[in-house]
């Protein structure tokens, strides 16, 4: 049977991407491929997939069946791009695809540098987060010149399931990436601090822990539900000469604004200087 869909790389993304389609029945699970790059790997991967997906490691010979796949999810590490040989000999294209698809949630590798590593495919360039796990991501999306109405379509309904989509410039991934991608670890810092911060003022780790999780998911609600501004939510619950006041004039004081936009600013200039890495 041949391959419908490839994965070189099968991690927790590629997986949170592959899972929701599968489920649908948009691929049957006999028509897709996973690589990974050690033998060790093969069981996690497989973990929650259909037992006919196969999963295989780059050195098995069966791996270079991949490359007959009209589309091809890569997400492997950005340093890892320099490995992977393209090989579509045996493709056979058709009007929806004249030539095969390659999708890459690499982090900062531009189009450019995946159009000299795949001459022969169409590469998009996709950026999801990990929230995209539970079907609640993000997902940013760089198309190339040569993109047919058709193929931006396959492309849009690989990601819907899991995410909003944001169709924008190539060179706004970037800064599309420090925010969402890289943003859910600042989130998690900031709650796991809060948290600590119970505990020391008395609540037990557990309970600190689950009331934490619960606060920040229902700020997000509220922000997102009520359409609010976060200076709105922030004047709502800061009363004169109150706690939260006082606990934001420390806040402040302590640098956090500034340290949490430098770390959206960084995370960006980290993601150009991998694409210029790579092009190198």
């Amino acid at each position: 049977m041949e391959i419908s869909l490839g994965i070189i790389g099968l991690g927790s993304m590629a997986k949170a991407i592959v899972l929701p389609l599968l489920e649908r029945g948009e691929y049957n699970p006999q028509q897709v491929l996973g690589i990974v790059g050690r033998s060790s790997s093969i069981a996690s991967a497989l973990n929650d997939l259909p037992q006919e997906v196969k999963v295989v490691t780059s050195k098995d010979p069966l791996s270079k069946e991949v490359w007959k796949a009209p589309i091809k999810i890569l997400a492997v590490k950005p340093q890892q791009l320099s490995k992977i040989k393209e090989s579509v000999s045996s493709f056979q294209s058709n009007d929806q695809f004249p030539k095969p698809l390659l999708i890459s949630v690499l982090a900062g590798i531009t189009l450019k540098s995946l159009k000299k590593a795949f001459p022969r495919h169409t590469c998009v360039r996709a950026v999801p987060n990990t929230p995209s796990l539970v079907g609640q991501g993000l997902t940013g999306l760089a198309w190339p010149d040569d993109m047919t109405s058709d193929q931006k379509k396959v492309v849009r309904k690989i990601f819907e399931p899991i995410s909003e989509i944001y169709e924008l410039e190539e060179p706004k991934l970037d800064s599309f990436l420090a925010l969402t991608s890289s943003g859910p670890a600042y989130i998690a810092l900031v709650v796991e601090a809060m948290a600590d911060g119970a505990v020391a003022a008395g609540l037990p780790r557990q309970l600190s822990n689950q009331l934490a999780h619960r606060t920040l998911s229902g700020t997000a609600s509220l922000l997102r539900e009520k359409n609010l501004h976060p200076a709105e939510l922030k004047d709502m619950v800061a009363s004169p000469a109150g706690t939260t006041i006082s606990a934001l004039r420390h806040l402040e004081l302590s640098g956090l604004r500034s340290a949490l936009i430098e770390a959206v600013v960084l995370a960006a200039q980290k993601s150009r200087q991998l694409a210029e890495e790579v092009s190198t």
